[in-house]
């Protein structure tokens, strides 16, 4: 399947961008081995009883430890076969939903933490996702979006680092929408946290 993308001049058509059928299981196990998130979870420190929402959950890697920290785990994704990874990984510990970074099916301010990893640049339009992951969030929540870079990615990952000039479309929007915006670089991705 090919998918067009803001980010990127030509479709796509990778299994890491939609993952379905056996490259898409593939793809997925390979994203849960090699994406590590957990200072990701430490940036974003959610507590007990607060909402997250994670858009692009993929296998389910970084649920898995946002759910150790006892706030209420959500997650939207395109492809059924990520959905089918992560709830087998998951089970009883989130509720996870097909959906979109434009359509996530929830109530205006709903969460207190809203996360994207490593998809933002595969959203179809910028605006659309930004804006309704702001309507999901709570006032003086957060919302981070993160995507391959930081200060030592792995060798793998480092072919899919932005461009500045698209990191800076992420900050404009970002900055557009939001109170404040500030850019962190951790060992593998670069991440813009937004406060609404």
């Amino acid at each position: 399947m090919e998918i067009k993308c803001w980010a990127i001049d030509r479709p796509v058509s990778s299994p890491f961008a939609f993952p379905e059928g056996r490259a898409g299981r593939w793809a997925g196990r390979f994203m849960r081995m090699t994406n590590r998130q957990k200072e990701l979870a430490l940036l974003m420190a959610p507590r007990p009883g607060e909402r997250v929402l994670e858009v692009g959950y993929g296998p389910g890697a970084l649920i898995a430890i946002l759910a150790r920290s006892g706030a209420g785990i959500y997650g939207v994704d395109p492809s059924a076969e990520m959905r089918a990874l992560a709830t087998r990984r998951n089970a009883g510990r989130a509720d996870l939903r097909l959906g979109t970074a434009d359509a996530t099916g929830f109530a205006d301010g709903y969460f207190d933490h809203v996360v994207s990893v490593n998809n933002v640049a595969l959203w179809p339009d910028l605006g659309k996702g930004l804006s309704e992951l702001r309507r999901v969030t709570r006032p003086g929540g957060t919302v981070l979006i993160a995507w391959h870079g930081g200060t030592s990615p792995p060798l793998l990952a480092r072919r899919f680092r932005l461009p500045d000039e698209r990191l800076a479309q992420i900050d404009e929007a970002l900055t557009r929408l939001f109170a404040r915006v500030r850019r962190h670089e951790l060992r593998a991705l670069t991440v813009f946290r937004a406060i609404r």
